[in-house]
């Protein structure tokens, strides 16, 4: 128990005490329509400085801003492969061209627009650390484009040879020309808890698949007189079954299928009547039986391979290394790098990417829910392979259930 206590403190504490210093690859996208003006005689782009501006403003280890154009940005949001995105109007020279000029002419003037995306269907935190990122890199950029725009200002009243000063309030407009924008992508519906109904769903999932498959060894080897049943004061030991590893195995497995079917459907009518926003019933149900099928396999046949202690290393891949390497409460990009490692093969970041793009991003394959199924399937061959294979080795070198009989000295 100090081990595991150990184990425990390590991946939770560490997963979740400091994500802004673990930050890393975090993808932000950057859409620069800007084409640029005619300003003073010269062909000016004010957007490529931005995009230059932003490149190195923002630590290239930290954030992975991903220049993209507007329509690969915009799929990559709804498929949840960037979590914000950093647009540049096709008009910001010229915008910025007649905000220096309106400086000194009378006229209506309107600043600049430079809008931050963010897509909330990632998560909450994930959000935030984009209206971070906004609030830094852009500011910066802000501040750094101010000052060009006003020492460009200043040189062209200087060239004119007359004596026109810039008032107090015209340099603080030029010394922050920028209307930063912020924007939600596709904003999720109510009935959605900011983002966490799919990571939620998904750790259900897997505990039933898990706790499930451990209630059904555990009563069918009660049943067939392999363990004692105890209701309160009673106990009750039934003869031992003549039934092979084998089969045992799987009318554990039968009994996992509808339990996987039977509690997928409650789960989903559960939702459904306190208001959860499901938009794809169908898909939600047969995905989430097919998790608890998956899951609970693997778990039996570790059982049955080692036995009691198949319940610790149970506990341990599912539980212990699945949650803070889900990515469902922190993003993967947040947290340790040897968690992105983790949730290259943890079931639980797997499930929560099937569930995530099934209740936030229409079913798509590419949101996560092809890796999800796939990952699924490779964890139920290997529950199946593993099953099968260890009880059939039992079997055949006559390694039956039975207590061990200590052998009579003459």
């Amino acid at each position: 128990m100090t081990l595991l206590g150990a184990l425990l403190g390590v991946m939770y504490l560490d997963y979740v005490i400091n994500p802004e210093k673990n930050l890393h690859d975090f993808p932000i996208a950057l859409v620069n329509q800007d084409v640029g003006d005619t300003i003073s005689g010269k062909q000016v782009n004010f957007g490529d400085q931005v995009q230059d501006g932003l490149r190195k403003a923002v630590p290239a280890d930290q954030i992975d801003l991903r220049v993209l154009g507007l329509n690969e940005a915009q799929l990559q949001m709804q498929s949840g492969k960037v979590y914000g995105t950093v647009i540049i109007p096709s008009d910001f020279t010229k915008r910025l061209g007649i905000l220096g000029v309106g400086s000194v002419v009378p006229g209506d003037i309107e600043r600049p627009i430079i809008t931050l995306q963010t897509n909330p269907r990632t998560g909450a935190f994930a959000t935030q650390i984009v209206q971070r990122f906004g609030n830094q890199a852009l500011t910066q950029v802000d501040t750094t484009v101010g000052k060009q725009l006003t020492a460009q200002v200043e040189a062209q009243l200087g060239s004119g040879g007359g004596m026109t000063q810039l008032s107090g309030a015209t340099r603080i407009v030029l010394a922050h020309p920028l209307d930063i924008v912020t924007d939600q992508f596709r904003p999720l519906p109510g009935g959605s808890g900011e983002g966490l109904t799919a990571f939620f769903y998904g750790l259900l999932l897997l505990l039933i698949g898990m706790v499930g498959a451990m209630i059904v060894h555990q009563l069918i080897d009660s049943a067939l007189g392999f363990l004692p049943t105890e209701w309160g004061p009673w106990y009750v030991h039934y003869p031992r079954a003549s039934i092979t590893r084998t089969k045992t195995l799987l009318l554990k497995w039968a009994a996992v299928v509808a339990m996987g079917v039977i509690v997928s459907a409650v789960l989903l009518g559960i939702g459904s009547g306190l208001g959860m926003q499901i938009d794809q019933p169908l898909a939600l149900f047969l995905y989430g039986a097919f998790v608890i099928i998956a899951v609970g396999f693997t778990c039996t046949a570790v059982l049955a391979a080692v036995g009691t202690s198949g319940l610790i290393i149970n506990m341990i891949v599912f539980i212990i290394l699945g949650l803070p390497s889900s990515g469902g409460t922190i993003p993967i990009e947040a947290t340790p790098k040897y968690f992105g490692w983790m949730a290259t093969f943890e079931p639980m970041h797997q499930v929560f990417l099937g569930t995530r793009a099934i209740l936030y991003f229409n079913g798509s394959g590419d949101a996560g829910l092809s890796r999800g199924f796939w990952m699924a399937a490779l964890g139920l061959v290997i529950g199946l392979v593993l099953g099968l294979c260890i009880t059939r080795y039992y079997d055949h070198k006559g390694l039956e259930r039975k207590p061990a009989v200590k052998a009579e000295t003459a």
